[in-house]
């Protein structure tokens, strides 16, 4: 009898290792697929996250490094396709917002990106790291579509998240100034400058504005 139930004392704690053992094994090749895509080794996180996917459907961590990770080898297309495959599983995912967003700018579909970022906007923090990203984007696309006030008011959102971006001080500064307010395209434009003073289409749009001025 004793024997008996030491052997099932042995079982129920081996059990109960290998039960503890998955969760950090599981962690683990999320780990490994987030550090891959921060190396920029895109196609290995891409292969660890499918992977993931195939062992846990469910896995918004794998979907969201998966999704980044496909955006970064400009496969708009299959990020789209993950995205909203993942998002019908949980639509509040704010990491999946942006990246459906994303996937879908870069697919030209301005519209539905633009929704996508407002809803973003909507649902994230204003301290969320990605939030300055949107906003920048959002910008974009309102200069494709000549809406430049609302280009304005966007990339001056997206400056004040991420004030040392050189590049979205000189996408402000030509918004401005395609609305035909030329002083304040100038602070922008000298915003950029003073952080990159190599940045030519800043140093062209400052030109522009100082003949109309």
């Amino acid at each position: 009898m004793m024997g008996h139930t030491t052997a099932r004392i042995g079982a129920a704690l081996l059990l109960a290792f290998l039960c503890m053992a998955a969760v950090p094994a599981q962690q683990a090749v999320q780990q490994d697929a987030l550090k891959l895509y921060r190396e920029k080794k895109y196609t290995d996180a891409i292969a660890v996250c499918e992977k993931e996917l195939a062992a846990n459907p469910n896995n918004m961590d794998s979907y969201s490094v998966l999704c980044w990770s496909l955006i970064a080898t400009d496969r708009y297309l299959e990020a789209e396709q993950r995205a909203t495959e993942a998002r019908k599983l949980n639509s509040y995912d704010t990491r999946l917002m942006e990246a459906l967003g994303e996937a879908k700018y870069f697919l030209g579909k301005n519209n539905e990106a633009l929704s996508m970022f407002q809803r973003f906007i909507a649902n994230a923090s204003e301290t969320s790291k990605d939030i300055g990203l949107v906003y920048y984007y959002m910008g974009e696309i309102y200069i494709r579509q000549s809406r430049f006030q609302h280009a304005d008011i966007a990339f001056s959102a997206a400056v004040r998240s991420s004030p040392t971006r050189d590049y979205w001080w000189t996408r402000l500064g030509y918004a401005r100034e395609k609305t035909g307010d030329y002083k304040s395209a100038l602070t922008a434009y000298d915003k950029a400058l003073s952080l990159n003073a190599a940045q030519y289409d800043a140093k062209r749009g400052k030109e522009r504005c100082q003949e109309k001025l």
